[in-house]
């Protein structure tokens, strides 16, 4: 069995920058053919906003971790199932969707509560620096906890992962309608926290879409 983090480290050490300017679908097409080095640009090219994506949705580094590896895996071993009818980009973060709601059905069952440290603090920041931007990460990340996992994803994909509702529907694999019902019950939800510390529309103030 190939493991990608021992691909990423070559590749990272051996890269050619030209070849780094292969389009997705021609290194779809490569892995197929089990060709090693395209797999490696492919991780290159992907890792560090999977590693983004699924952190925001497990929020647990080991498990991230395991689980951006298992992504990559699916990708080197399916790669023929990917029919070119979506970007390579949507189908492979549809994947990583798939795969982080499994590892939080996982985690749950283990009953593992998640909880912000104040431990992080950046080196160089005051006290009072450290305590708005620690009490900014428990606000956000309670109201994102709060989230159900599918709502989770939309806000993640939309706002960090700048993608389109429709891109959105082919990676969670939903009509484009229930993903924009969703991001609505998400910004009800995230509302009265965000407007708590100024961040967002006080609560009753919002305008309302027709």
């Amino acid at each position: 069995m190939i493991r990608s983090v021992g691909i990423v480290t070559a590749a990272m050490t051996f890269g050619s920058p030209s070849r780094l300017e292969d389009t997705d679908a021609e290194l779809i097409r490569r892995v197929v053919a089990k060709d090693r080095r395209a797999f490696e640009l492919l991780y290159q090219r992907y890792a560090e906003r999977l590693q983004h994506y699924l952190a925001r949705l497990i929020s647990k580094p080991d498990v991230t971790e395991e689980v951006l590896d298992d992504v990559m895996l699916v990708v080197w071993q399916n790669a023929s199932r990917f029919d070119h009818t979506s970007k390579v980009s949507t189908w492979i973060f549809g994947i990583a969707h798939n795969k982080a709601l499994k590892a939080r059905t996982r985690l749950a069952s283990r009953s593992s509560e998640q909880t912000v440290s104040d431990e992080h603090a950046v080196e160089g920041e005051g006290p009072d620096d450290v305590s708005m931007r620690s009490e900014l990460g428990r606000v956000v990340a309670r109201g994102l906890e709060a989230l159900s996992p599918e709502q989770r994803a939309v806000v993640e994909l939309t706002f960090y992962q700048e993608r389109s509702y429709q891109e959105i529907a082919e990676i969670v694999r939903c009509p484009v309608n229930t993903v924009k019902t969703r991001m609505f019950h998400a910004r009800r939800r995230l509302a009265p926290l965000l407007a708590a510390i100024g961040l967002g529309p006080r609560p009753g103030t919002e305008e309302v879409s027709g």
